[in-house]
């Protein structure tokens, strides 16, 4: 419900001061009261008139001299102020008090932040690490969830923003309900939208903005993990059919060498010369941090992507800080690559994620690479991240029950 805003102005006059003794010429500090609803806050104007030039009842000075024309242009306008910060708080936020217009009037930063502004305060720290630690593309994500946070306050609640303290679960059910049934978006896409908004919440948490975990309670249904690794069947084609296009083959080899290194679409991108190690031995690694997460990893060079390598060298130089292939932007080369799996006849739909998927389980999984040694090569915080991308199939279930049928041999008596 909308409350009324009054607004006045009074003299402060000394408490001890017996209006026997009032003197007319003394001048006396006027100060303001702020009334909403059963809120009220007192505010110095840091104005002054004196007693016979003011009056009670309007609460404002008497007359048309300088003095009381030019005292009144200020209380009228400190009354303007209030009036357009508790216009503003309300539109905003749906409710206002006394004290958090007088804390806007007087420029005082309110300790009831709202959702939205700690929102923004979040994506200008991650866009100032853009280039850094943090990739450009990420930050689309914060823009996406932003909007359509804003969206559901205007068309659930018909506000601009909402204080902190008004997050509970009933407005996080709402939400999740707006983005997957009113909305209709894809699982992903709300899993994406409604961690942005958790990541929001921790924040206010740590902060002691908020009290209470608004998200306890809540749980996200994820989508289930999709399997986007090629087939060994539809690796081997994609390598081995002929392209007559020098574009769609250097595509195609881009492809081949992420599948042989685990190098996801970002890191590839920033792939530069410095980040090829040679050993003692002589054998050559690659040594990185990954874009996404800063953590470091290395993977050995087979004898394929050498070859890669080798075939391109030169064309963008080779300085160290030289990348070692020229990566086109992220949709050229992702509509490039249909045109190729078309070519090689592979249904599957496939990108450079797709290449990180078969590396995970065509080339390392499946051939008996312990499981340790891929999450350290993909630069996974976690096995568990790492075990999303395994494909056990058939022929890798077969493979290994092979290896412990021989180990078992002779090791266990049963009767006949």
């Amino acid at each position: 419900m909308k409350q009324e805003l009054k607004v006045s102005f009074y003299l402060k006059r000394e408490q001890s001061l017996s209006k026997t003794h009032v003197d007319s010429s003394r001048i006396y500090p006027i100060v303001g009261k702020i009334i909403i609803g059963n809120s009220i806050a007192q505010f110095g104007s840091k104005l002054s008139v004196s007693e016979n030039l003011w009056n009670v009842k309007s609460g404002r000075a008497i007359g048309k001299s300088k003095i009381a024309v030019e005292l009144n242009r200020e209380i009228n306008k400190i009354n303007l102020s209030i009036h357009s910060h508790y216009k503003d708080i309300l539109d905003r936020t749906g409710e206002v008090t006394a004290l958090q217009v007088k804390n806007a009037f007087q420029g005082i930063a309110t300790a009831q932040k709202t959702l939205l502004v700690l929102f923004e305060e979040m994506m200008q720290e991650f866009h100032s690490r853009i280039g850094i630690d943090r990739a450009p593309s990420t930050y689309f994500k914060y823009i996406t969830a932003y909007k359509n946070l804003k969206r559901f306050l205007k068309e659930k609640y018909n506000v601009e923003d909402i204080p902190l303290s008004q997050l509970d679960l009933p407005f996080i059910e709402a939400y999740d309900f707006n983005l997957r049934v009113e909305r209709k978006l894809k699982s992903e896409s709300i899993v994406s939208i409604v961690a942005l908004l958790q990541k929001a919440v921790r924040i206010a948490l740590h902060r002691n903005l908020i009290t209470h975990p608004p998200f306890y309670g809540y749980k996200i249904e994820k989508p289930e993990f999709q399997i986007r690794s090629l087939s060994a069947e539809e690796f081997e084609r994609l390598m081995s059919t002929p392209i007559e296009s020098s574009s769609q083959s250097f595509i195609r080899d881009l492809f081949v060498f992420a599948a042989f290194t685990g190098l996801s679409y970002a890191d590839l991108k920033g792939f530069v010369w410095k980040d090829i190690i040679q050993e003692e031995d002589g054998s050559l690694w690659i040594f990185k941090s990954r874009q996404k997460t800063d953590i470091t990893f290395n993977v050995k060079l087979l004898d394929i992507p050498i070859r890669i390598i080798e075939k391109y060298k030169g064309i963008s130089g080779t300085g160290k800080d030289d990348p070692v292939f020229v990566v086109l932007s992220h949709r050229r080369i992702t509509d490039a690559l249909k045109a190729v799996a078309k070519h090689c006849g592979i249904a599957t739909k496939i990108s450079y994620h797709v290449a990180r998927h078969t590396f995970a389980s065509q080339l390392c999984l499946s051939q008996g690479v312990p499981i340790e040694s891929v999450s350290r090569m993909m630069g996974h915080r976690n096995i568990q991240t790492t075990q999303r991308y395994a494909r056990v199939n058939n022929e890798k279930i077969g493979s290994d029950m092979k290896q412990l049928s021989n180990r078992l041999v002779g090791k266990f008596n049963f009767p006949e």
